[in-house]
């Protein structure tokens, strides 16, 4: 999320030096051991976010599925705080929109059997212009543990007063295991000094570009602002070596339903993220979501595409001008494939089943995880796909184990 930002002077030598020196290895604090699942105010609402709000969100997230599918985070974004911090240096919630307090608000969300997820800046301010983190990490960090909170989106906007992205983020992340609460730890730096490189060990996620925004395509270059979803897409091509169970890619949070999407874009979107073994964080207004938006949120079979670790998250296969195939190794040795349509007509798009690294065999298993039917295959995975769509596919090598396909 980006408004107001103060690039920092940098000495590039220095910065060199700490990424050089940075283990790979992804942080061991137990959580996030799938991508994680959950909703934040910022794609719809911006500043005018409340407990009003995020109490009707975590209600609605249990009333409509979504909890039942595996969503867990209720995750409140920038503005939720004062101008200035408190007498101490403490930050204090906004009693025009949180009148009882960010813990008040954490204790409702748990009586639901959900987490709650807040909002902070690795400068001196928020992209909002309200006070950031930069040199309160271990107050701050306190706090949260203090009020349950359970996963913290740590922004990029300030002043960063001459230090470098990994000790501004290094900072915040020992400030948060030193509480000894769980806490999600979710970085956004936009990319811009390839995090996938260094933040394995200090965080469960990292944004790997710069803002989505709810358009198809938006001729943005790569650091352009805002992005769309193949502007995004494309940038996630050569990062599938950098997930793993605990430490994730985050191509940034969905659009679907946001208005923008047709019901084919919003479902290639959705498709696409949980191919990636991206988090899978909605930004809608949950409270007025149509029955199309609902379905693609709790789709199961693609949600289980994206909560299963196979030992890589998705990867391009092959391009061919407007074509895409991508697939995903399924941990049961199973192959997720999407057939994407990028342009502006209709395609019949085809591939292998060993060219998306399935066996050769005499019959293969094909499952439609949109249309929640099986069909069987010499070895061909082909389908008409209408424009800004996918066609997605579970394969196996011979015959599916028994019970594959849980309608969503």
């Amino acid at each position: 999320m980006i408004a107001w930002r103060k690039l920092p002077s940098m000495v590039l030598a220095a910065a060199l030096c700490v990424l050089a020196n940075t283990p790979a290895h992804a942080l061991d604090n137990g959580l996030a051991r799938t991508p994680p699942m959950g909703w934040n105010s910022w794609n719809t609402f911006h500043c005018d976010v409340s407990a009003k709000l995020i109490e009707a969100t975590a209600d609605i997230m249990v009333s409509s599925g979504m909890k039942a599918a595996g969503y867990r985070y209720v995750n409140i974004d920038d503005c939720w705080l004062l101008k200035q911090r408190g007498p101490h240096g403490e930050l204090v919630a906004d009693p025009a929109k949180f009148p009882q307090g960010i813990k008040a608000v954490a204790d409702y969300v748990h009586r639901k059997g959900l987490k709650l997820g807040i909002y902070e800046s690795a400068g001196t301010i928020t992209c909002a212009g309200y006070p950031g983190s930069l040199g309160h990490e271990k107050q701050d960090a306190k706090e949260f543990a203090r009020w349950g909170v359970d996963y913290l989106k740590y922004d990029n906007c300030g002043d960063y007063r001459g230090e470098t992205y990994p000790q501004r983020y290094t900072a915040m992340s020992d400030a948060l295991r030193a509480t000894g609460r769980p806490i999600v730890y979710s970085l956004c730096e936009w990319g811009n000094q390839s995090p996938w490189n260094w933040a394995q060990a200090i965080g469960n996620s990292w944004r790997t570009t710069q803002d989505i925004t709810p358009r198809w395509h938006t001729d943005q270059p790569a650091n352009g602002y805002p992005q769309g979803i193949l502007d995004i897409l494309d940038q996630q091509a050569a990062l599938s070596h950098a997930s793993r169970p605990g430490a994730w890619n985050d191509p940034d949070m969905l659009e679907v339903g946001n208005g923008y999407l047709n019901n084919d874009e919003n479902r290639a979107h959705f498709s696409l993220w949980a191919l990636l073994n991206a988090p899978l964080i909605a930004g809608n207004d949950l409270r007025k979501m149509s029955k199309d938006v609902r379905a693609i949120l709790t789709n199961r079979e693609v949600i289980a595409v994206d909560q299963d670790w196979g030992g890589r998250q998705g990867y391009r296969v092959h391009r061919d001008g407007n074509a895409d195939v991508w697939a995903k190794p399924m941990s049961d040795g199973s192959v997720a494939v999407i057939l994407l349509n990028r342009g502006s007509g209709p395609l019949h798009i085809a591939t292998s089943a060993t060219a998306i690294g399935l066996k050769s065999a005499s019959s293969y298993t094909v499952r439609d995880l949109w249309q929640h039917h099986s069909s069987t295959s010499a070895g061909a995975i082909e389908a008409d796909v209408p424009t800004h769509a996918v066609a997605m596919f579970r394969v196996w090598a011979g015959k599916a184990p028994a019970g594959t396909g849980t309608p969503g």
